[in-house]
């Protein structure tokens, strides 16, 4: 697989410029640039980068506000402010927002090229326990319903908790469907029956 693929938002071509070289030598791919937050985020949705490097100051929509849209719509995960000022609030804010780090300008080889490899590093840690805290979930969803199936079987067969689980993991075998596919039914034709 390649290297990442980023979007470069900033109203200053020069600086546009000096990146797209910064990130090409060090074999990253610029998957698009734009001069300011509307264009990054259409750019975004139509790209969605694996990182977006962004000034903070910038006119019609500033690098704040387009990153927490980026962010809160899921059109890039990873997202590294750049500013001029090293302004306690504008940190504050992009802590906030959800921003992976904040650098500030002038901005070399040096600096940005680690600040990448930790935001995408964090980002990747990120995605796997989202993985997982939804895969427990999942789990958590199952058992709930084959709980709640397991009680109207106990109570309308008048069996135990065991035999009941017993019946229902029968039935998922011979109808060749899951547990929470017949557990689901089970349910649903219990609330239609009430």
């Amino acid at each position: 697989m390649g290297k990442n693929r980023i979007v470069i938002v900033d109203d200053e071509p020069v600086i546009r410029m000096d990146f797209r070289e910064i990130l090409t030598l060090n074999g990253y791919f610029v998957a698009g640039e734009a001069a300011d937050g509307f264009d990054a985020v259409e750019l975004c949705r139509r790209e969605k980068p694996d990182l977006v490097i962004m000034d903070i100051k910038m006119s019609v929509f500033d690098g704040l506000s387009a990153a927490e849209v980026i962010l809160s719509e899921g059109l890039s995960d990873c997202v590294i402010l750049v500013s001029a000022y090293n302004d306690k609030e504008y940190v504050e804010e992009a802590k906030k927002v959800g921003v992976m780090n904040y650098l500030i300008k002038p901005i070399d080889e040096k600096s940005i090229i680690p600040a990448i490899e930790v935001a995408l590093s964090r980002n990747e840690e990120m995605r796997a326990m989202k993985s997982e805290v939804e895969k427990l979930e999942k789990k958590l969803e199952d058992r709930k319903i084959i709980e709640k199936a397991k009680g109207i079987i106990m109570h309308r067969e008048k069996i135990s908790e065991e035999e009941a689980y017993c019946m229902l993991r029968n039935m998922s075998m011979k109808k060749r469907c899951s547990l929470r596919t017949l557990a689901e039914i089970i349910v649903k034709t219990e609330t239609v029956a009430v």
